[in-house]
C-alpha cells in the first residue's frame, strides 16, 4: 500500500502500470504467502497456543491480501469473495474482543475494506443502491468454508442480523425505497443507495409533519416551524449523500458526460432544491399568516395569577416589542432571498427559462414582503414619507410576481413550502394598492396642516394660560411660557385676609375701643365680674 500511495496521489483518478504494478503485485503475493505460513504455524495449537480469535485474525489478515492481489489484478468477482470473508471475520472479532481493538476493527472495515467493496460492486455493475450489507451476504464464501463456519457456530447471530437487513433492504427497494427521481420534466435513475434511504426518511418525515399540521390547525407558529426540523435533516442528509457520490465518481475518472454522472447531477439539482423548499417553508410559517403580511398586534396578559383572584388585563405592545418582531422578519425574508439566489447556481438551472421566470416572480414576492416590513418599521418611528416611498417599492415588485408561471391552487398538502400561488401574489397586490392610497392621503393631511398653520400662527398668548382649551390647530411649542416674566397680578390667598382682619375698617362694624352711652350704663349698674379670656379663634391664634 505504500508503494501505490507514493506512486500515484490520492486525488488523481489514474491507476499504476508497468513494472511499478507488477512490483505491487509481486509483494502482495509475497505478504499471502507469510500470511498461509502463519495460518499453519497458529493452527498448530500444541506448539502454538494460539488462541481461535488469533487464528481468525490470521485468517481475516490473509483474506485482505488476497482481495488486494484480485483488486490490483481486475478480478472484481474474487475480491468480492475475499473482501467480504474479512469483514464478516472482522465484525465477528470485534463483538468478542474489548472496545480498544473494536475501535481498531472498525477504523479497518471503514478505511480500507468497506471502500474496497463498493468499488469492486461498481466495476461489476452492481446497482448502488445497494447495501454494503447486502454485498457481504451475497458475496461471503460459505461452502468448505471452515472459519466462516466457525464465526457463525460462536456468533450465530452475525450472519441472521446480515440476512435480516439484507430482506429488508431487499423488500425495501421493493416497496418503499424510490428507484426513480423526478426533476421538472426529467426522470432519471437514482444511483445512490444512502441518498434513496435519506429519500425514504424525508417521505416518513413529511407525512408526520402533515399529519401535525392537520391536528394541530390553532398550533402556534414556532412549535408549527419546530416540527420542520425533523424534515430537514434527512433532507441535508440526501443532499450530502448525493455530493459524496459525485465526489466518489469524480475521483474515480469519470467523465461529467457519463450517463452515471448526469444522473447524480440531475438528483443533485432535486434534492437541493427540496432542501431549499422545506427552508423557505419554514421561514414563511414563522413570519405568520399570508407570509407575514398582516401584522397584528401581539398582546401579553400575566401567566402568574392575582393575588386576588381578578382576571389579569391584556396589555398592548409596545412600539420596541413591534420593531423587533418587523427586525426578526426582516431576517427572515433575507434568508429566504438568499435561498432562492442560491438556486440559480444548481446545476442545470440557468438553461431552463421556464424555470428562471418562475424563480424571479417568487423573488419578487417575497422582496415585496420584505419591503412592506421596513414600510410598517417606519410608520411607528413617525416616518410616512420613507413608509410611503417603500409601500410604491413593494407595489412595483408584486406587480412582478404576478406572472403566468404560478400556479392557481397549491399542491403541497397543507404543508407551507416555497410554492407561491395566484391568488396569494394577488392578495399582497391589493394590500399593497390601499396601503399606498391610504398613506399618500395621510401625508397629503399633514402637508394641508402644515400649510394652515404657517398661514395662522395661533394664538398670541402662551399655552401655558390655555391649558383649559383643546387646541384645534398644532400647538407652537416655541411660545409655552412667557419669558422673561412681566409684572402681573395675581390671585392672594384667603389666609392673608383673615391676618388683616382685625386690623381694617370696614363699612358697618364699630372700631374696635369705641363705646356707646348705653354701654357705659350698663357697665356701672353691673357688679364688676372677672373678665373671662376668650380662647384663641382662627388660623395662628388670630380670632375675629
Amino acid at each position: 500500500m505504500h508503494i501505490r500511495t507514493t506512486q500515484v496521489p490520492v486525488s488523481t483518478s489514474k491507476s499504476i502500470t508497468g513494472s511499478t504494478k507488477r512490483h505491487v503485485v509481486s509483494r502482495l503475493e509475497t505478504a499471502n504467502s507469510y500470511a498461509n505460513h502463519l495460518i499453519g504455524l497458529l493452527e498448530e495449537k500444541e506448539r502454538s497456543g494460539a488462541s481461535a480469535e488469533s487464528i481468525l485474525e490470521a485468517r481475516a489478515y490473509q483474506q485482505s491480501l488476497k482481495g488486494a492481489i484480485k483488486f490490483e489484478k481486475r478480478n472484481w468477482e474474487q475480491c468480492l469473495h475475499s473482501y467480504s470473508e474479512t469483514r464478516l471475520l472482522y465484525m465477528g472479532l470485534a463483538q468478542s474482543v474489548g472496545a480498544k481493538q473494536d475501535d481498531l476493527f472498525k477504523d479497518l472495515l471503514s478505511n480500507t475494506i468497506d471502500p474496497s467493496i463498493r468499488y469492486a460492486a461498481y466495476q461489476l455493475k452492481l446497482p448502488r443502491t445497494l447495501s454494503i450489507e447486502t454485498i457481504v451476504a451475497r458475496y461471503v464464501p460459505r461452502a468448505n468454508n471452515r472459519y466462516v463456519a466457525e464465526t457463525l457456530a460462536s456468533r450465530p447471530s452475525l450472519l441472521q442480523e446480515t440476512d435480516s437487513e439484507t430482506n429488508k433492504n431487499t423488500k425495501g427497494l421493493q416497496d418503499n425505497v424510490p428507484k426513480t427521481i423526478h426533476w421538472r420534466s426529467r426522470t432519471v435513475d437514482l444511483e445512490d443507495a444512502t441518498t434513496a434511504q435519506a429519500l425514504v426518511s424525508m417521505s416518513t418525515a413529511k407525512q408526520k409533519l402533515v399529519s401535525f399540521v392537520r391536528a394541530n390547525k390553532d398550533a402556534d407558529r414556532r412549535a408549527k416551524a419546530a416540527a420542520y426540523d425533523d424534515v430537514l435533516l434527512p433532507s441535508q442528509d440526501a443532499v450530502d449523500a448525493t455530493k459524496t457520490a459525485i465526489d466518489e465518481l469524480t475521483a474515480e475518472g469519470v467523465a461529467q458526460a457519463d450517463p452515471r454522472m448526469q444522473s447524480l447531477q440531475i438528483t443533485r439539482t432535486a434534492v437541493n432544491y427540496n432542501l431549499v423548499e422545506w427552508r423557505i417553508g419554514r421561514n414563511r410559517v414563522l413570519c405568520g399568516d399570508q407570509d407575514g403580511a398582516t401584522f397584528e398586534d401581539e398582546s401579553r396578559t400575566p401567566k402568574k395569577a392575582r393575588a386576588d383572584g381578578k382576571p389579569h388585563v391584556s396589555q398592548e405592545e409596545s412600539d420596541g416589542r413591534r420593531l423587533v418582531r418587523l427586525k426578526e422578519r426582516v431576517v427572515l425574508y433575507d434568508s429566504t432571498l438568499q435561498s432562492l439566489e442560491s438556486v440559480k447556481s444548481f446545476p442545470g438551472v440557468a438553461a431552463d427559462q421556464g424555470f428562471m421566470v418562475e424563480l424571479d416572480s417568487k423573488k419578487a414576492y417575497f422582496s415585496s414582503l420584505r419591503c412592506l416590513a421596513i414600510a410598517r418599521s417606519h410608520t411607528l418611528l413617525g416616518n410616512r414619507r420613507n413608509a410611503l416611498a417603500l409601500l410604491a417599492r413593494a407595489l412595483d415588485l408584486s406587480s412582478r410576481s404576478q406572472s403566468d408561471s404560478l400556479k392557481a391552487q397549491s399542491t403541497d398538502e397543507g404543508v407551507t413550502k416555497l410554492e407561491v400561488t395566484a391568488s396569494q401574489a394577488r392578495s399582497l397586490h391589493d394590500l399593497l394598492e390601499r396601503s399606498v392610497l391610504q398613506y399618500q392621503a395621510l401625508i397629503d393631511l399633514d402637508d394641508f396642516i402644515l400649510a394652515r398653520a404657517k398661514e395662522n400662527p395661533g394664538y398670541s398668548s402662551p399655552l401655558i394660560e390655555r391649558l383649559d382649551e383643546y387646541p384645534s390647530k398644532p400647538v407652537d411649542l416655541t411660545t409655552l411660557v412667557t419669558y422673561p416674566p412681566k409684572v402681573q397680578p395675581v390671585p392672594v390667598k384667603p389666609i392673608f385676609l383673615d391676618v388683616a382682619w382685625n386690623y381694617i375698617d370696614y363699612p358697618g362694624r364699630p372700631r374696635k375701643g369705641a363705646a356707646t352711652a348705653h354701654d357705659v350704663k350698663s357697665k356701672d349698674a353691673a357688679p364688676p365680674a372677672e373678665q373671662k379670656k376668650e380662647p384663641k379663634k382662627g388660623w395662628f391664634g388670630f380670632g375675629r
